[in-house]
């Protein structure tokens, strides 16, 4: 992982992660699996511009997929919830895709 662009893949926009955005100020991202938390937050505050207060990670693994009688496996990956910092204006996504 040599750019903070490969450390942030997607934010992750469903219900759950929008509702805490708005009352958590709480930003749900797909990060690589081999991100740290500390390259997680840097590479935050260098995209979005804004200060990092916590972030929690979650590993999730493939899940079986079949089609017919083949089967295989989705890619493992991780997901970030990171906080911002109180004061700080919350992150658009669209506006930085």
């Amino acid at each position: 992982m040599s750019t903070m662009f490969e450390i942030i893949r997607r934010p992750i926009v469903t219900e759950k992660g929008l509702a805490g955005k708005e009352t958590q100020r709480t930003l749900c991202l797909e990060v690589h699996p081999d991100a740290t938390k500390s390259a997680i937050k840097q590479a935050v505050e260098k995209i979005f511009k804004v200060k990092v207060e916590g972030v929690r990670t979650a590993n999730y693994p493939g899940k079986e997929r079949r089609r017919g009688r083949y089967s295989g496996y989705r890619a493992d990956w991780k997901k970030a919830y990171v906080k911002l910092k109180e004061g700080e204006k919350m992150v658009e996504y669209a506006a930085h895709v």
